[in-house]
């Protein structure tokens, strides 16, 4: 299992198309992926679980990956998170 802390840096954050676009690029990858905050873990492939923690730039949050693809899928979502990507 693959785990990175990371501070959201997008723009308001991940919601509607930032979130939708954090969904999507967790779904190319096999591994299963979830995005944890304040102790709440939701699954990374699911739009209503991304939504549901509300997640605001700024904010410190935890992706784990556990997979063949795990490590490619964390660097992947670590990017979707960094404005200037």
């Amino acid at each position: 299992m693959v785990e990175k802390t990371v501070v959201v840096a997008v723009e308001p954050g991940l919601q509607a198309d930032k979130a939708a676009k954090f969904v999507r690029e967790a779904n190319r990858f096999a591994a299963e992926t979830f995005l944890e905050k304040k102790g709440r873990r939701v699954n990374a492939k699911s739009i209503m679980g991304v939504l549901s923690l509300a997640i605001a730039s700024g904010e410190s949050i935890t992706l784990f990956s556990d997979g063949s693809d795990g490590e490619e899928a964390i660097d992947a979502l670590v990017a979707c998170l960094d404005e200037s990507k």
